[in-house]
């Protein structure tokens, strides 16, 4: 890496700067959305007080089963009101599968109890379970006669013939009642279709309005599920597992999955869906119409410290709108599948938003470039480390005109050098520094250089690493693709597990493809600095950072990383030094030196913008000397 990209570097840092000072909103804004935030707030703590208090009472319960029938009865009644005949009940699962999914919906809470993806396993080979109704929370909240009612752990009564439904050629359904009185209830329908990974639910509500809140217009639906480890890097995993939202016609958001803190949104916003997702796999919840607002948060599970089978804890209160009319339906539907980019775009609900490809132009250079040649290679090639060969080679020939241009560029300075240094020894004083600068250009434009001509390249590059970076441990092709010694090329290969955990975030194994990577770049790096000769003597130090600190520094951030993407690294730097001996050997300092003296013969020619400032400055009187 030569000063230029150094320089290119810390342009693009600069430019983020920038661009989040300049999008920081106004204390106005910031106020404004606080006191939203605050008030949703309240209400989520009042309603968390209201379900302890439900807790509490239900806590009771095992007393009240040690006294009579009729005495168990009126507590009963009194706890649940209308709905404590759904109080007691015998546990009863309805299975219902496609060749896609495998759902056991339970009768108490009426909820999905589990989401097994047949066509899938664990990085351990066990069957992949999304999640399992031990973990999992799923039900209405509301007030029914003064009294606090929540549906998750209530028996609802099973409105099927069997108990296993097997989806081929038509769509089948599970219907779960939770009856409230004669011809009063709350139904739960779902419906799965073949070949699908969409599975739709209605909430039907009937002569419910009678014991409902008359002004209660929104409906809690509590949802909540642990989220368990699946792949072989719960790490790198982790780093994925997170919240994700779609504002009503707007935006699609996800909470930040990085660091040990856990996170937690308040949106009163009008929203299409919620996620629950993980490195690979998605629970979403979907509205027909849209949901009122929502409170989403999740809590770190799995660390260091306190290894799990479990990474996080999903939880989220959604308002849903409810209708105070004896016939009402709220029509959802639920998505439990992969995170491949083709798969969610096909349901055109922006539901590929979530696959984190980056933002602003990263995202484009994945969608428009990096995900069609890599799906094209795919339709012809079942090696996936052949694939990213041959990825690599496509993407370093596009570049090559820019790394040919970079090389010429870095050339040139290193050919001018002698001459900048003499125009260093006629300004030694730090007062000249300007006139210093006037002078080193002005040779730069009599000669014909660009000194930025090796930092644009750089800057054109970027996007593209960047976007590499996003795009392979986001890759669901990659998941458990094995390549040489890398069982999985969505996780780490590991060639050496250690009995301990090397500090730094290195962690307990040895990486084959991290070593060769920072190897390859160590390589890059000294024959770039070679390339340069002495220039970068202005920068003390720099030469032993980028050399040795740098690789070495790497060699700690990838190690827990997807082995893919360090093939890739490893690739694209052999690829890069190979280019630059083969550009050495065509590129000759003599002949570049001497175009360089045929462009200071050349009379320079003023630019039609340089000429019009002078006319303008003519105009006003200013007559600039010669």
């Amino acid at each position: 890496m030569d000063k230029n990209s150094i320089i290119g570097i810390i342009l693009i840092a600069g430019i983020l700067v920038i661009y989040s000072i300049m999008s920081k909103p106004s204390k106005e804004q910031v106020e404004a959305a606080k006191q939203k935030r605050d008030s949703l707030e309240m209400v989520h703590q009042q309603q968390m007080i209201e379900e302890k208090a439900f807790e509490a009472a239900n806590a009771l319960m095992p007393k009240v089963t040690q006294i009579s029938d009729s005495s168990n009865k009126e507590q009963l009644k009194n706890l649940f009101g209308s709905f404590a005949s759904a109080a007691e009940g015998t546990l009863k699962f309805v299975t219902i599968e496609n060749d896609f999914l495998r759902i056991k919906v339970s009768n108490k809470g009426g909820r999905i109890y589990s989401v097994e993806l047949k066509n899938h396993k664990t990085y351990t080979q066990k069957p992949l379970v999304l999640f399992d109704g031990d973990s999992t929370v799923f039900g209405l909240n509301f007030f029914s006669q003064n009294r606090s009612i929540i549906t998750n752990d209530l028996f609802f009564n099973s409105e099927n013939e069997k108990d296993f439904y097997l989806v081929d050629a038509n769509p089948e359904s599970v219907k779960m009642r939770l009856y409230a009185g004669e011809g009063k209830y709350i139904e739960y329908v779902y419906t799965l279709y073949p070949n699908s990974y969409m599975i739709s639910f209605d909430i039907n509500f009937v002569g419910i309005n009678e014991i409902i809140a008359s002004n209660q217009g929104v409906i809690d639906l509590k949802w909540s599920m642990y989220s368990p480890q699946l792949e072989k890097g719960s790490k790198n995993e982790n780093n994925y597992t997170t919240i994700g939202y779609k504002f009503l016609n707007d935006e699609v958001n996800l909470l930040s999955s990085t660091g040990k803190d856990d996170k937690k949104e308040v949106l009163n916003e009008k929203l299409k869906w919620v996620s629950y997702q993980q490195q690979f796999f998605s629970s979403i919840l979907v509205a027909n119409s849209s949901f009122s607002n929502a409170v989403v948060e999740f809590k770190n599970l799995k660390t260091e410290d306190q290894p799990g089978k479990y990474l996080k804890h999903f939880g989220s209160s959604i308002g849903i709108p409810f209708e105070s009319t004896d016939k009402s339906t709220v029509p959802l539907k639920f998505y439990f599948g992969p995170n491949h980019y083709n798969t969610l775009k096909e349901y055109d609900m922006d539901f590929e938003r979530i696959v984190p490809l980056g933002w602003g132009i990263f995202r484009w250079v994945n969608r428009f470039i990096v995900i069609p040649v890599f799906d094209f290679l795919g339709n012809y090639i079942t090696n996936y480390g052949l694939i990213i060969l041959l990825l690599t080679i496509f993407i370093k020939l596009i570049l090559f005109p820019l790394t040919y241009k970079s090389y010429l560029s870095t050339a040139k300075m290193r050919v001018l050098k002698p001459e900048v240094d003499e125009i260093g020894k006629k300004f030694p004083k730090k007062e000249d520094a300007m006139k210093k600068q006037q002078a080193t250009m002005a040779m730069y434009k009599k000669a014909g250089v660009n000194p930025m001509g090796g930092c644009i390249p750089m800057l054109i590059q970027f996007p593209i690493i960047i976007a590499m970076f996003r795009f392979f441990p986001a890759s669901f092709e990659l998941r458990q693709k094995s390549f040489l010694w890398a069982d999985d090329l969505s996780a780490y290969d590991s060639i050496i597990d250690l009995p301990f955990t090397v500090p730094l975030g290195y962690g307990d194994h040895i990486s084959l493809f991290t070593i060769l990577m920072a190897v390859a770049l160590i390589f890059t790096t000294r024959i770039s600095a070679g390339q340069m000769g002495d220039t970068n003597q202005q920068i003390p130090g720099m030469k032993f950072m980028m050399t040795w600190m740098m690789p070495i520094m790497m060699l700690f951030f990838f190690n827990n990383y997807s082995s893919g993407l360090t093939y890739y690294y490893f690739l694209a730097n052999v690829f890069t030094l190979g280019q630059t001996l083969i550009i050495q050997r065509f590129v000759d300092d003599e002949a570049i030196m001497q175009k360089i003296h045929e462009n200071k013969k050349k009379v320079v020619v003023k630019s039609k913008w340089q000429q019009r400032l002078e006319d303008a400055a003519k105009k006003r009187g200013y007559n600039p000397k010669k």
